[in-house]
């Protein structure tokens, strides 16, 4: 009995694996603050993946960058929000850290680190004026943006 159950656990996973695709996209910002509309990127991978209906995995291994869905019909929208974020949490404050980019560090913590957005019939599932946006908060840089896609 507990072999049958090892072996369906086994044949579930390769089932999984199969539809799974990791993609690492390399991301070069312009600015110290900046949100990077990376959109168009990002469903090129989920294209390549094939597939039709899942999710979609983003995550940035940074700590002083983030991932973050919102407007991207109008450009001044990621603008403001730098400049929110840039006044909420500014560069010089009572830190410890001693490195100079401690509140890169507290805006990636704001901002978050992942997402996740579903596939259907092979697009990003995104509302009408919704876009994935890269967050920098420690550029200019190059950065790695993870993008994991897994069937349904």
């Amino acid at each position: 009995m507990e072999r049958q159950r090892s072996g369906m656990n086994l044949a579930c996973i390769r089932i999984c694996e199969q539809g799974t695709k990791m993609e690492t996209l390399t991301i070069k910002t312009d600015r110290r603050t900046q949100l990077l509309d990376v959109t168009a990127q990002v469903q090129k991978a989920v294209s390549a993946a094939k597939t039709s209906k899942g999710i979609c995995y983003l995550y940035v291994p940074h700590t002083t960058a983030g991932i973050a869905i919102n407007e991207c019909a109008d450009p001044d929208v990621a603008h403001d929000i730098e400049g929110a974020l840039d006044r909420l949490v500014p560069k010089t404050g009572p830190y410890r850290h001693s490195e100079g980019n401690s509140d890169s560090h507290v805006k990636s913590v704001l901002v978050g680190g992942s997402q996740i957005v579903f596939v259907e019939d092979g697009r990003l599932a995104l509302g009408r004026w919704q876009g994935i946006f890269f967050c920098e908060f420690d550029g200019p840089r190059e950065r790695k943006l993870i993008v994991k896609t897994v069937a349904d």
